[in-house]
């Protein structure tokens, strides 16, 4: 084990929230493999992240998982309703049934269909703004992902989305590998609010379905198998979250990088042809989830280091992204043309790529060509916009602009 003072995984290091690159790289030079001593392993290259994503030798499942301080503040402030059954925590065969179900109705045809959709959120977003500077993060990037998946699962408009969009905000913190027990109770209390509203939600789309994704669930079958009531409220619970929070990081990520690099925010005014590439690279460049974890279920020798069977294995995708090993020498500047750019790890890897990949590509490619299209002279106001401080899910709390 790695002392702190050398080269090991420490999310508490100053300024690691701002900018966790530096570390990233220190990490793959010195200590790519290695036990934290927050008390699991680290992964940071990318053949290794790679390789142990899709390895069928790992697990998701909590119970597999050493009982360490963070499940134990999790578990005190949640108990029984602790969800069990979201894809994320399932491995085969449940997360075979329950991906296979959830796919019926989550299909690329339906997620294709609703870019005229976005796109008119979108423009409808920045007709409301008033006022030569505006902070993104507000006025685009949450509420655009928000309504697009409140649109898709049906949820109905009303004076509730904003409850809604904050206990979603609250217990995707608890996602986050660090948790302290007023976060946890917190997120507890938001997926009470959460559950008790979808399962009204639920009831009324039983009563008269529509052409949604959450009605597309309810008739969802499998030679003969379906979602049991537990399991839809878990896989909704789980997309919606999943399903704004990341791309909100993605747009707001992605603009500062733009607006931080001139060079390639006016290569792509020249071409938007380089639109659905550039938002691959900019999702390289600063992967909106920062973070994802397997437990090994046997001994495994990933780099010439020895982890045992039960060990609970942090793969750093942020790193793996940057790997120069993988990308090149440039790896840490941001090509919008970059040949293989879509190779990147922000989506995962393995039988938990991440169901939602094509959406969020989709909403960031009408973000950033929407911003372009409207305000050529687009520039940051200030050089210190404010992170929110997440280790796993890493982005902007806002980010403030001149739009000229």
């Amino acid at each position: 084990m790695t002392a702190y003072g050398g080269a090991t995984f420490n999310p508490f290091e100053p300024g690691f929230t701002v900018d966790p690159y530096d570390q990233y790289a220190r990490l793959r030079a010195n200590e790519p493999v290695h036990e934290s001593e927050l008390g699991f392993w680290v992964l940071s290259r990318y053949e290794d992240v790679n390789r142990l994503l899709r390895d069928p030798a790992t697990s998701v499942d909590r119970d597999a998982a050493p009982n360490g301080r963070r499940s134990e503040i999790l578990a005190e402030a949640f108990g029984e309703r602790r969800a069990r059954g979201t894809m994320l925590h399932a491995d085969p065969p449940d997360h075979t049934r329950l991906r296979r179900l959830v796919s019926k109705a989550f299909t690329p045809r339906m997620v294709e269909g609703l870019r005229p959709r976005a796109q008119a959120v979108a423009d409808a977003l920045l007709d409301d703004i008033d006022g030569p500077e505006v902070d993104l993060i507000a006025a685009l990037a949450f509420p655009l992902p928000f309504t697009v998946i409140c649109d898709m699962l049906g949820m109905p408009v009303g004076d509730t989305r904003d409850e809604v969009r904050a206990w979603s905000h609250t217990l995707a913190g608890a996602l986050e590998p660090i948790v302290t027990p007023e976060q946890a109770t917190a997120a507890a209390e938001a997926s009470d609010h959460l559950h008790a509203h979808l399962t009204e939600v639920l009831a009324a789309k039983r009563r008269d379905p529509g052409e949604d994704l959450l009605s597309a669930l309810l008739l969802a079958e499998d030679n003969g198998d379906v979602l049991s009531v537990d399991e839809l409220l878990d896989q909704v619970n789980l997309l919606f979250v999943a399903g704004h929070e990341t791309t909100v990081n993605l747009i707001g990520n992605g603009t500062l990088a733009l607006l931080r690099h001139p060079d390639q925010l006016q290569r792509l005014r020249q071409d938007p042809m380089l639109l659905a590439n550039a938002t691959d690279e900019l999702l390289r460049w600063d992967s909106p989830v920062q973070l994802s974890r397997r437990i090994v279920l046997a001994d495994q020798n990933i780099g010439g280091v020895e982890i045992p069977a039960g060990a609970f294995v942090i793969t750093i995708l942020g790193s793996a992204n940057r790997d120069e090993a993988r990308w090149g020498d440039d790896a840490h500047d941001l090509d919008l043309g970059r040949e293989g750019a879509g190779q990147h790890l922000s989506f995962g890897a393995g039988i938990h790529h991440c169901l939602g990949a094509a959406l969020a590509r989709v909403e960031g490619q009408i973000a950033f060509g929407s911003l372009l299209a409207r305000y050529p002279r687009m520039a940051l106001t200030s050089d210190t916009p404010a992170w929110n401080g997440r280790v796993l899910l890493r982005g902007l709390d806002s980010l403030p602009v001149s739009l000229g």
